[in-house]
């Protein structure tokens, strides 16, 4: 199961929506059968997103952001997203109408495609119905209970 950017900052920060769903499914999903799929363009948007000026009143440091992108390389697996997927990012977008920040969901499931990756776990669903059947977007129930891999900010 691949993880967009979404779900890492709402298990992260204590004030974001869907807080508690969030560390939910992504600890459920490190238990699971499945290996957890990130790709090296998540890490660098989770990077972003957490590094920005922020608005909740309990901001994480630069360091903690730093922490959990180490901690989550040491337990998910990273999928490259080198020629291949450009590739297939540029086929993509020929079949569906994408631009400006679509591009980066465009990104995320081509990676998926290239390495045979079905299940996206989101909070943004919408943004990839546009591919159809390509993926099978995900935000329930996916099982048994275990730690989530990033600490809330408290």
């Amino acid at each position: 199961m691949f993880v967009d950017t979404n779900v890492l900052v709402y298990a992260r920060v204590l004030e974001a929506p869907n807080h508690d769903l969030a560390r939910e499914l992504l600890g459920r999903a490190m238990a699971g059968g499945e290996p957890v799929q990130l790709s090296r363009h998540v890490l660098r948007e989770y990077l972003a997103v957490m590094t920005r000026p922020q608005t909740w009143p309990v901001p994480v440091t630069r360091e903690e952001v730093l922490q959990d992108v180490e901690r989550l390389a040491a337990n998910v697996r990273i999928l490259e997203d080198g020629p291949v997927v450009t590739e297939a990012l540029v086929a993509l977008c020929r079949d569906v109408p994408a631009a400006g920040k679509q591009i980066h969901d465009a990104n995320i499931v081509a990676t998926m495609l290239v390495h045979g990756v079905r299940q996206l776990l989101t909070f943004n669903a919408a943004d990839f119905q546009r591919y159809g059947g390509r993926v099978e977007v995900l935000t329930g129930d996916l099982g048994s209970e275990t730690q989530c891999p990033l600490r809330a900010a408290t």
